[in-house]
């Protein structure tokens, strides 16, 4: 992989021997190149205006203005930068507010170098990567209804099945040979019905209530 190809990533924890461990270990990953670390969230919003980059790690709990409130203002202003939430916490209501501002993956720091290294290719490719912990607690948070009671349709199903997978609404368009705003117009309605604002959510309660084939996800 050359150097312009590599995932730029952007480390944010205001706790120095972490943050230098993982900064080693982006360093050690020749998919990866560190272009810059944080400790606040001012840090964190230069960084990203100074280099766009595509993968930010980020503690929630640092100096200021609090990480959700953080990656809610990297989304809205660099949409194509992915933030993986990293943490010691796994409290429902900071899982749930930390994916509804919109982080791809929310990860506990005990995760192991390789788990790590493929949450972050995965959210390269625009992938989901939960703690097994932070799912619990995002579907126990939202108090939701039996799955016989959601109404998805058959082709809401399918859709669904490729976000679960990963898919983009561009991608799902082509797979089920339909137009991009049909496929966001089964996206919005599905999301609607799951009662959530956010993809990641939906997988994680689609996943919790077996809302698609086992062969499909």
């Amino acid at each position: 992989m050359t150097q312009a190809s590599r995932i730029r990533v952007v480390i944010a924890d205001d706790h120095d021997l972490f943050r230098s461990g993982l900064a080693v270990f982006v360093r050690a990953c020749p998919e990866l190149d560190l272009v810059g670390e944080a400790t606040n969230s001012s840090d964190v919003m230069a960084l990203c205006q100074r280099y766009n980059p595509d993968i930010v790690i980020m503690d929630l709990l640092m100096p200021a203005t609090s990480g959700v409130n953080t990656i809610r203002s990297i989304r809205q202003r660099f949409p194509s930068t992915r933030v993986i939430a990293l943490t010691n916490f796994e409290q429902e209501e900071l899982v749930q507010s930390t994916i509804q501002a919109g982080a791809i993956s929310y990860l506990l720091k005990n995760i192991s170098v390789d788990q790590l290294n493929t949450a972050i290719m995965a959210a390269y490719e625009g992938k989901s990567t939960l703690a097994r912990e932070a799912a619990q607690a995002l579907v126990s948070a939202t108090h939701r209804p039996t799955a016989d009671n959601f109404h998805l349709t058959g082709r809401e199903r399918e859709v669904l099945a490729m976000m679960i997978k990963g898919l983009t609404n561009v991608q799902i368009a082509e797979k089920l040979n339909i137009s991009h705003s049909t496929a966001k117009k089964h996206v919005s309605n599905i999301l609607a019905k799951l009662q959530t604002t956010s993809r990641t959510e939906a997988v994680a309660i689609a996943v919790q209530n077996r809302l698609v084939p086992a062969r499909a996800s």
